[in-house]
């Protein structure tokens, strides 16, 4: 197995490096990863300036871009062969209901589905993040589960995993999104020279969050395993919209 890993927290994350030393284990491995925190640049494509790649002493290779750059970069440039999966994380903070829209973290394992891998993002939801050594045994399960009987070339999951001890885990569930109420207001301040700048707000507290949703199984001490996909088509609205413009004319 030939695994590209990526993430948004950038090369330097103790995260990566631990996730990677796991799969080096099963297989190669190929990082290529932002060379800054990228959190929150969603799907985004630079498309305005050239990237460039450099190489650590690991062996990491590190881009001036997003973590979709950085995966579609590896896929289609930088390696000589397709990997055989796409990994991202591990994130440090949840990605959960909402917050798949504006994740790099999710965009880098979406980025390899686009492109015909299967692809899997995990991300550790809690607040200590100090031990990443449950959440590596955790994406070991199921990466050796997925060598053993895969599941697919349009697999993307989305994998929460509780900041807790191994043992405390209480097992593994497939959820569906939950969501989150709107984020709160910017946060208004002044720079040293008294012109007005803005924070955007910290994220909005659970709204849709009861069994059967990413939020419960996390607030259960489960694994929360969401199966994305990449068509955004309401489909259920495809009949209500076409009456509704019947009467459009040319």
């Amino acid at each position: 197995m030939h695994f590209l890993l990526s993430n948004d927290d950038g090369y330097q994350s103790l995260a990566l490096a631990a996730l990677a030393d796991m799969l080096a284990a099963l297989g190669q491995v190929t990082v290529v990863a932002p060379d800054r925190d990228r959190s929150g640049a969603s799907n985004s494509l630079t498309l305005d300036v050239p990237l460039h790649v450099k190489q650590d002493n690991r062996g990491f290779y590190y881009v001036n871009g997003t973590p979709t750059d950085c995966v579609h970069l590896a896929v289609t440039g930088l390696l000589d062969e397709e990997p055989d999966m796409v990994i991202s994380g591990i994130n440090t903070g949840a990605n959960l209901g909402d917050d798949v829209l504006y994740s790099g973290t999710v965009a880098a394992a979406m980025e390899g589905r686009f492109l015909g891998c299967p692809a899997i993002a995990f991300s550790l939801a809690g607040e200590r993040q100090i031990d990443y050594k449950p959440a590596v045994a955790v994406a070991r399960k199921m990466i050796e589960s997925m060598m053993q009987k895969p599941l697919g070339a349009d697999v993307l999951l989305n994998v929460n995993i509780p900041d807790i001890e191994y043992e405390d885990i209480k097992g593994f569930v497939v959820t569906r999104l939950g969501n989150r109420h709107k984020s709160a207001p910017a946060l208004q301040a002044h720079d040293p020279r008294g012109r007005k700048i803005y924070w955007v707000g910290p994220a909005g507290p659970e709204q849709d969050a009861g069994e059967g949703t990413d939020f419960h199984a996390i607030r259960s001490g489960k694994v929360s395993i969401t199966p994305l996909q990449t068509d955004l088509t309401r489909h259920q609205s495809l009949q209500a919209l076409s009456r509704w413009t019947e009467g459009f004319g040319k």
